[in-house]
């Protein structure tokens, strides 16, 4: 059973006596107040193994007592609660060395277990950060999904750990690796990101590390690369999946050894750089298909971040709405509000296209729209308008892999037939587009199952001589050393 004093600061009577009533039953002995000024006097006089309060209490901000409390008493640990459910309030929290940040309303069982971590291990010591308290939100959102994301930034930008995250085109995963960077100790140094979509493949090597004079024709000069630009700073590589396998090697060794040498060059050079990646590809698919180096992934996936798209967070659209509509006004768009009903119809959307997708449309309906508030019938027009191949690109990762394969080939064998306009397809087109369509197919088999010919042809629903024979046919080399059923 759990034991230990629990100090409670909140100016609600009810929730001190839900808390109360909780920590009680789950073995805690518990202090109550509704004032900063008794927290204080309890700390002071020694009293108390674990704090809980909340930001705003009538006589003071829980965040001018907590350095307080740090410097008194700096492996007591603080829990903080706040109604103010943003990413400020979370990073705020933790860089004022607080135990744990809770949004309101939260989970009483999660604040028991919460309390009981605290009091197995002592919080660490931290200095008073310079406050944060008026600069721009980076990220929008206080839905429960987002909290879970803003608690985990937080414990981040107090740590170099390598992060990917992963979501959807349009979810603002740059935001969240600027956030990490910016609130980070690294945030004096330089934030450089690089696209690995935008970039020609045979190029990004040098763009990563960089070259030297002569070591390719075109390259006149020495150039350097992102990870010399990003010295001392964070490294924000997005579209990691789409990276090619041999710069996956070079990353690989900068990670593993903490240097690099630029492309023609010969000195290794030294890295001190803190890497943030993102994708919207499932890496471990890539993996399967042999696209993507297992041991790079683990290196990179130390700490996993998955951005929500916006259907699974429909409560914040209004908060981003209003975002939206203050930001275009202060770039030159005439101020407008936004209909109840229309607001509404906003976050019934789908939105394949998630929060970018949103954003643009805002812009269209404060460009085009010529009342003061903008009426539903405007929304309806904008949301029909919009072409439905988004909803075809949104969902084309999942089609692809294999839940709705008809209707995924379908429909780009119609754009393909399409391409032709009024004239006829060169004749030989069923046998071109399996040419087409095979090759890959039996490579993905052979890689899913590790090369193991048996496995990949009872995959594929065919004997393993068919198998063979399409590979001789289709000039698919096996994977080296897999040629049996082994």
């Amino acid at each position: 059973m759990a034991t230990g004093t629990v100090l409670i600061a909140d100016d609600d009577s009810a929730i001190r006596t839900v808390l109360t009533q909780a920590l009680t039953r789950a073995g805690f002995t518990v202090r109550a107040t509704g004032m900063a000024a008794a927290l204080w006097r309890w700390v002071s006089e020694g009293e108390g193994d674990v704090v809980v309060t909340d930001v705003v209490l009538p006589d003071e901000n829980a965040f001018d007592v907590l350095p307080r409390i740090r410097k008194m008493r700096p492996m007591l640990p603080v829990v903080v609660m706040s109604a103010q459910n943003t990413i400020m309030t979370a990073i705020r929290s933790a860089e004022l060395g607080a135990y744990d940040y809770l949004p309101k309303p939260f989970d009483l069982t999660a604040l028991v277990q919460t309390v009981a971590r605290a009091l197995d291990q002592s919080a660490k010591a931290a200095k008073p950060a310079p406050s944060v308290q008026g600069e721009p939100l980076p990220i929008i959102g206080r839905s429960s999904a987002m909290q879970d994301i803003y608690r985990l930034i937080a414990r981040l930008t107090q740590t170099d750990l390598t992060v990917t995250i992963v979501g959807e085109s349009g979810t603002g995963k740059e935001l969240v690796a600027r956030a990490l960077h910016d609130f980070s100790k690294r945030k004096k140094g330089p934030f450089v990101a690089l696209n690995m979509a935008a970039i020609p493949r045979e190029l990004i090597e040098s763009e990563l590390f960089g070259h030297e004079k002569g070591a390719f024709t075109g390259a006149a000069s020495r150039m350097a690369g992102r990870f010399e630009q990003a010295e001392g700073g964070s490294l924000f590589l997005d579209e990691i999946g789409d990276m090619p396998l041999e710069a996956q090697t070079r990353l690989l060794r900068v990670l593993q050894q903490g240097e690099y040498t630029t492309v023609g060059g010969t000195t290794p050079i030294k890295t001190n750089v803190r890497i943030i990646c993102a994708t919207h590809r499932d890496l471990r698919q890539l993996i399967n298909q042999g696209l993507f180096r297992e041991d790079l992934f683990y290196r990179l996936n130390v700490v996993p971040l998955r951005l929500p798209p916006l259907r699974e967070r429909t409560e914040d659209i209004p908060d981003l709405v209003r975002h939206f509509l203050a930001r275009a006004e202060k770039d030159g768009l005439p101020r407008k509000e936004i209909a109840p009903d229309a607001l509404t119809r906003l976050m019934t959307h789908r939105w394949p296209g998630n929060v970018r997708e949103l954003e643009n449309l805002i812009k269209r309906l404060l460009a085009m729209e010529v009342d003061d508030i903008i009426p539903l019938s405007a929304v309806e027009r904008e949301l029909a308008s919009m072409p439905p191949v988004q909803a075809q690109a949104a969902n084309a990762g999942q089609a692809a892999q294999g839940q709705d394969l008809p209707g995924f080939m379908e429909s780009h064998l119609a754009q393909y037939f399409a391409s032709f306009g009024q004239a006829l397809p060169p004749p030989g087109l069923y046998e071109r587009i399996l040419a087409e369509i095979e090759p890959p197919l039996l490579r993905a088999a052979l890689a899913a199952t590790h090369g193991n010919q048996l496995r990949a042809a009872d995959l594929l629903g065919i004997n393993r001589n068919t198998l063979r024979s399409k590979l001789r046919e289709r000039k698919v080399v096996p994977m080296r050393g897999l040629m049996s059923s082994s």
